[in-house]
């Protein structure tokens, strides 16, 4: 297996605070970040225990090729990518809200409706529907950002409600969410894929909103492939996707979901090896570049050298 970058802990100068997240660790400094995309993978709020090959540089590429390509719709964090494990950016205050479109049936959403709700985050939804149907209009479904555990959906009424933002930057954060997710899915129809949900995640920098974290890269959003969808929702077989969810699958056909008690499957080489083959082949396919792996020898001292 090549080396992975499972975790770092580094000490810049002038450096104020680290954080490590699920995924990324991020290094604070007065007016900056410098976030590093590790080869952790997560998923159901949980680290799973094995780091996943060139994971940390396909999610950092694929964010940094949207939001290059979405910067005119709305301003973002990135001032410069020195590696392809680093971003660094505008240190931002955070919004705490996940701002979750979707335009299916799927994932999180299925799972609900098939418990019989027929509520997500105070839309209401039609009887009838079934796994990855289409939805009428794209829905935003937000959630709390939590620092630790999961999650939590909540509906626009009770984030204005709760204080969590004004009605003013609802406004603009339910304006941007929809214009990224609408030109996400132009994108994705140019490489044969649909954009089936994603999430977007905001600060405010000098009292405006901007775009900050990740977009569009299989950690944060669900694709599918175009080409036979209908015929397949016709006949309600299984729908080809590009995304994390076929991590969930596996996690799930192991009996694992998160939920108290459930043990953390072990993952072979094999599943390791093939999590990391789809997570470059959604980055060749969303992008149209072929992925070229950095040097992951002395992976360590590289991003420092970049970094400093």
């Amino acid at each position: 297996m090549p080396k992975v970058l499972d975790s770092t802990n580094f000490s810049f100068h002038h450096q104020t605070d680290i954080y490590h997240g699920k995924v990324r660790d991020v290094y604070s400094f007065k007016d900056k970040l410098v976030i590093v995309a590790t080869d952790r993978i997560s998923a159901f709020d949980h680290i799973l225990p094995s780091p996943i090959p060139f994971k940390g540089q396909v999610l950092n590429l694929i964010a940094a090729h949207f939001l290059e390509a979405t910067k005119d719709i709305v301003p973002n964090w990135v001032e410069s990518i020195p590696h392809s494990n680093v971003t660094i950016g505008k240190k931002c205050e955070p919004i705490r809200l996940e701002m979750v479109i979707r335009a299916y049936l799927t994932g999180h959403a299925a799972r609900t409706y098939k418990s019989g709700q027929r509520m997500l985050c105070g839309i209401p939804l039609p009887e009838g529907l079934h796994e990855n149907d289409k939805l009428q209009s794209p829905i935003i479904t937000p959630a709390t950002k939590a620092e630790e555990g999961h999650d939590e959906d909540i509906s626009k009424e009770d984030i204005i409600a709760q204080g969590i933002v004004s009605e003013t930057v609802w406004d603009t954060l339910e304006k941007y969410t929809r214009a990224l997710f609408q030109r996400g899915t132009e994108m994705a129809a140019e490489r044969g894929l649909i954009l089936v949900d994603t999430k977007y995640e905001f600060g405010i920098y000098e009292g405006k909103v901007i775009l900050i974290d990740e977009i569009h890269t299989p950690d944060s959003s669900r694709y599918f492939h175009l080409a036979g969808f209908d015929q397949r929702q016709a006949n309600k077989q299984a729908q080809e996707h590009l995304s994390k969810e076929f991590v969930r699958e596996w996690l799930m056909s192991q009996g694992f979901q998160g939920k108290e008690g459930q043990q953390m499957p072990t993952m072979s080489n094999e599943v390791i090896e093939t999590i990391s083959k789809k997570y470059i082949q959604l980055y060749e396919t969303i992008t149209g570049k072929q992925f070229v792996p950095s040097e992951v020898s002395s992976i360590e001292e590289k991003i420092i050298a970049a970094i400093t």
